[in-house]
């Protein structure tokens, strides 16, 4: 029978705070690392971390081999013994993964051991190359993983890797996890066997005299007002959203027309509008008040340089979807945070909001490019406290017809 060896972590910088894990399978006989895994999972415990480390290298091995033996070696004391059968499983939170753990492998055939941190270190880095990628508003990539070869040198890897086909097996496993039904009532309600996620209902501003135009409007321009069309468009809004009577609390850019959207829809539920500037548009630069055409006569090759790499900067010292991204990343971590449990509309502009969805469903960032987001439409997503996100609600306008 084969033997592999499972090695976990994971982290939180903050408790809860930005979290991630790592997780490595090794062929006990020869050493050789078959397969590695890490993610970023938003704001988590240590503890939730260091449990969805291991899930995901049970995972892993169990693809490599179901039939097979495994020891699994972590620095978590907590898990060890919650999972050797000695310590309680208290925390509400635990008790899910340690379950989700348990039923990977039979338990006769799974063993767990404590180790020093120092000895974890392969692990520990693949969850910090997480972390620091969620940061900058990316997924983990194992192509530019280098936790493993700072440790020993190269050593070969099955096809197992994320990316093959087991890889693929695993990302269809954790979409078919985050799938809930909606709750009827709203559109964006919780699964009922996932505990109380924290949603965010995304809500683009309404129309002002450029909206129609297609031109830039970003948070270095005019900063203009909503037109009498947007106007409108924010009470359809606003009923919409009262009717449905989910929102506890609204939380807008500092743009005027978000701003406006956001007091339409605050004076129909009775709340205050908080003010946070991580939600504001990206700053376009010069190109500010153009069209595309106009930007296409006049900076071409600054245009197209932006459209292949979110890297690049509009011309004049813009901002670059890239880093409209980490921006992004950091505030959905602050407001997860701030309302955990809780439903909450953010009222933002076209590139925050596909920058949202894009960072929950994990697409690259050429997909802010393949999204429609029109003026007043609402979206959502769902956050749960182990870390995964689900997409509700995208691009919805049913309340403006």
């Amino acid at each position: 029978m084969r033997e592999f060896i499972v090695e976990a972590d994971g982290g939180s910088r903050g408790n809860p705070g930005p979290a991630g894990y790592g997780a490595v399978v090794i062929d006990a006989a020869t050493g050789e690392t078959l397969a590695e895994r890490a993610e970023y999972i938003g704001i988590a415990t240590n503890n939730v971390a260091e449990y969805r480390g291991l899930v995901a290298g049970l995972r892993a091995a169990h693809e490599l081999d179901p039939a097979a033996r495994v020891r699994v070696r972590m620095d978590s004391k907590l898990v060890v013994e919650q999972l050797s059968g000695r310590w309680k499983i208290k925390h509400p939170d635990m008790k899910p993964l340690a379950a989700e753990a348990a039923r990977v492998f039979p338990p006769d055939r799974i063993t767990y051991e404590w180790m020093p941190r120092e000895q974890n270190k392969h692990a520990d880095r693949l969850a910090n190359e997480a972390m620091d990628a969620g940061r900058r508003g990316e997924q983990w990539s194992p192509s530019a993983s280098t936790a493993e070869l700072r440790d020993q040198p190269p050593q070969p890897r099955s096809l197992s890797t994320p990316g093959g086909e087991a890889g693929k097996a695993e990302d269809d496993a954790r979409a078919a996890h985050n799938v809930a039904t909606p709750a009827p009532s709203t559109g964006w309600g919780a699964a009922p066997d996932m505990g109380a996620p924290t949603t965010f209902v995304l809500l683009r501003h309404g129309e002002t005299l450029l909206t129609p135009q297609k031109r830039f409007s970003g948070s270095g321009g005019t900063d203009p007002s909503l037109s009498d069309v947007g106007r409108e468009q924010a009470e359809r809004v606003a009923a919409a959203l009262a009717a449905r009577g989910t929102v506890e609390a609204i939380v807008a850019s500092p743009l005027t027309r978000t701003r406006q959207t956001a007091a339409a829809v605050a004076a129909r539920l009775g709340l205050d509008v908080v003010i946070e500037d991580g939600l504001r548009e990206t700053d376009f630069g010069a190109w500010e008040g153009l069209t595309f055409a106009e930007v296409q006569e006049r900076h071409p090759d600054d245009l197209k340089t932006w459209l292949a790499s979110p890297k690049a900067e509009p011309t004049g010292g813009g901002e670059s979807f890239a880093a409209t991204a980490r921006r992004i990343a950091t505030t959905r971590d602050k407001l997860i945070a701030s309302y955990a449990g809780r439903t909450v509309l953010l009222v933002s502009h076209v590139t925050p909001i596909k920058s949202l969805v894009r960072l929950a469903i994990g697409a690259p960032p050429e997909s802010l490019y393949r999204m429609e987001l029109s003026a007043a439409s609402l979206s959502a997503v769902a956050y749960y406290a182990d870390g995964n996100a689900s997409l509700r609600l995208f691009n919805d306008t049913s309340h403006l017809r």
